[in-house]
């Protein structure tokens, strides 16, 4: 059996824990993330011919690093690198929740959309184009309810696309304006200096950019004090380092 790690990734209320309980019953354990006092949740689920290790993480409105819920879910998908991050949305409030998704989705590309709440969208008259959606986001997105085990095998099905390799993407490239593009330019080579490929530069580029003092402590505790660039500021005659 070939094996594969998948992170649960959602805001607060999508269900996103009520699909992890589905999928993994009672085959789930519970500790801290590393260092903090985060609780965590891991379990472990098969389908076809393989098996998941299932980790929750914890339920953010975004990876920014806004809180201790926020660091250990932006940590856990830059530094474990799982073979798949599902994205829990919730159906009825999709604008608010694809927030999240275009976040995890500039990390990487090995993520699978799951619209979660479906019967309660239709219930209220909401018409989802998945097709659309993810012709968009350049990942497979399905339609799910975890409380009804509606859409779940269409779902695994997807997690599996991905998980072997079946289906690949990378990041979402995301454009923005002409200051910040130029700024990311410059500094992009030099976050790929330092890490090498393994790890999102553009996006770890970008929150350099936002003085995003927590990445720089994780980056550093995972590249052993290695020597790193400060925070960058965009001035008006490109980048400055501020060490």
């Amino acid at each position: 059996m070939s094996h594969y790690t998948v992170a649960f990734a959602g805001n607060p209320n999508t269900g996103k824990s009520t699909l992890f309980n589905l999928l993994t019953g009672m085959r789930q354990h519970t500790g801290n993330w590393a260092g903090k006092t985060v609780i965590t949740a891991e379990g472990e689920f098969t389908h076809h011919s393989h098996v998941y290790r299932a980790v929750d993480l914890p339920g953010t409105y975004s990876l920014y690093s806004n809180s201790a819920d926020e660091e250990a879910a932006r940590d856990y998908i830059i530094f474990e690198q799982p073979d798949v991050t599902l994205v829990v949305l919730d159906a009825t409030s999709l604008e608010r929740n694809l927030n999240l998704a275009l976040q995890v989705l500039e990390i990487t590309g090995r993520a699978v959309v799951c619209i979660n709440l479906i019967d309660e969208a239709h219930r209220l008259g909401i018409d989802i184009n998945l097709k659309a959606i993810s012709k968009r986001l350049g990942v497979p997105v399905v339609a799910i309810s975890a409380r009804n085990k509606i859409g779940i095998d269409a779902l695994l099905d997807q997690v599996e696309r991905v998980a072997t390799g079946a289906f690949t993407a990378g990041p979402l490239v995301i454009t923005y304006n002409d200051e910040i593009e130029r700024s990311i330019a410059q500094l992009t080579p030099m976050v790929e200096q330092l890490f090498g490929s393994k790890y999102p530069a553009r996006w770890i580029a970008l929150r350099l950019l936002d003085g995003d003092n927590s990445l720089l402590a994780s980056l550093k505790s995972n590249f052993n004090g290695k020597a790193i660039p400060g925070t960058k500021e965009v001035m008006g005659h490109g980048i400055t380092a501020c060490h």
